[in-house]
């Protein structure tokens, strides 16, 4: 007979283990990239010692003259906060006592729950690794007929639960949940409308989420202020290369960017990431010379182009017109521990919810992404099909 000790026992015997390797190994090809290591994590902070430059000891001289001076190589200390992420299922009494006398049932309850949370932590680990910490979806306007226009569409899909904070930092709609994404308009629409009026240069937030997300390499890619608690102005090297307007994508301009990257940081690109559009006009560009299409396969079995033997992928939450030119070794997700679901004090993951005749079980990760080299990093916008 089915039951609820059961139901606990599965999840985490045998649930655990398949969603942890899922959501490490298949949630996104630039996740799978990522080494993910439990280093530099001292009590709720990550503390990583980064060098760089070179040490000075290096001369020459005469036969008898003075030895060159030692110069020790340099080194900082990049500080964030581990990050708090959390996925929830649900099950309902009712599901499981009709499910009790039929094992085969009772699986397929669990195998759809798990599903979508798996297929909602795919979604939103995508959308924050391209991100900002600020977690910021997109900016809202007020409503005009029967839907608000959005700026992009695509870090937003349907069912998402979404807060919403005026342009003076306000939160002026809690917990509403989208009903349709018009991508080619640009428009959204709500299952159930906003209590306040939502107004012009509005800003869209994943529910509770606002400031608190992984830091993205939206951060990275930020042209002032700071990053793990340094300052760009007073170090260099933890400005990325950029080019913008960069009209037509071919191979030169890709290749001067991974020299540049190379010789400027000796950095070695091996993961390049773009938008839709750059990707068409990539092989847009690749047919104009009639040159076939290089396809190779990526750990987690993503299929995607190839540049000259670097992974060239599209990505829905790469902006238009932009190309990310990565190096994948300088980038770790540093975390307290990998996935878990959360235990009550008894060892208990499934707790019933307060008044309502269901059960749930919250799956949470403590980590944060840093990258010790910016520098090596490189971002191409401006992107154009001729």
């Amino acid at each position: 007979m089915i039951t609820i000790q059961n139901a606990e026992n599965a999840l985490k015997s045998v649930y655990l283990g398949a969603i942890t390797e899922l959501l490490n190994t298949k949630a996104n090809p630039l996740l799978t990239k990522i080494e993910q290591t439990g280093a530099d994590v001292w009590g709720k902070e990550i503390r990583k010692a980064v060098s760089f430059g070179i040490s000075g000891g290096i001369g020459a001289g005469d036969e008898d003259g003075e030895l060159p001076s030692s110069g020790a190589k340099k080194y900082l200390q990049m500080i964030t906060t581990l990050k708090n992420l959390f996925g929830q299922i649900e099950i309902s009494d009712k599901a499981i006592r009709a499910s009790a006398d039929g094992r085969g049932a009772f699986t397929d309850l669990l195998n759809a729950e798990l599903q979508s949370l798996l297929d909602s932590s795919k979604f939103n680990l995508g959308r924050m690794l391209y991100g900002t910490s600020s977690g910021v979806l997109c900016t809202v306007g007020a409503k005009s007929g029967a839907s608000y226009p959005v700026s992009k569409t695509n870090a937003l899909i349907e069912g998402m639960i979404v807060d919403v904070y005026g342009s003076s930092g306000t939160l002026s709609a809690s917990g509403v949940r989208l009903a349709s994404v018009d991508r080619a308009q640009n428009t959204i629409t709500f299952e159930s409308e906003p209590a306040s009026a939502v107004t012009a240069s509005s800003k869209m937030y994943v529910q509770g989420s606002k400031g608190k997300e992984i830091t993205g390499l939206g951060d990275v890619f930020a042209a002032t202020g700071s990053i793990y608690g340094l300052s760009r102005s007073a170090y260099p090297f933890l400005a990325p290369y950029t080019k913008s307007d960069v009209g037509p994508i071919d191979d030169i301009v890709i290749q001067r960017a991974i020299d540049s990257l190379e010789n400027n940081a000796n950095s070695e690109v091996d993961f390049i990431a773009c938008a839709a559009d750059v990707k068409y006009a990539y092989q847009d560009y690749l047919s104009q010379f009639k040159r076939n299409v290089d396809i190779m396969e990526l750990e987690g079995g993503y299929k995607t182009l190839s540049f000259n033997g670097i992974p060239l992928v599209y990505e829905r939450f790469v902006d238009n017109g932009v190309m990310y030119l990565l190096n994948t070794k300088s980038m770790k997700l540093h975390q307290l521990c990998d996935w878990r679901f959360l235990e009550t004090e008894n060892g208990k993951i499934l707790r019933q919810n307060q008044g309502r005749a269901t059960y749930a079980a919250t799956l949470v990760k403590y980590c944060d992404l840093i990258c010790d080299r910016p520098n090596g990093l490189g971002r191409l916008s401006g992107i154009t099909a001729e």
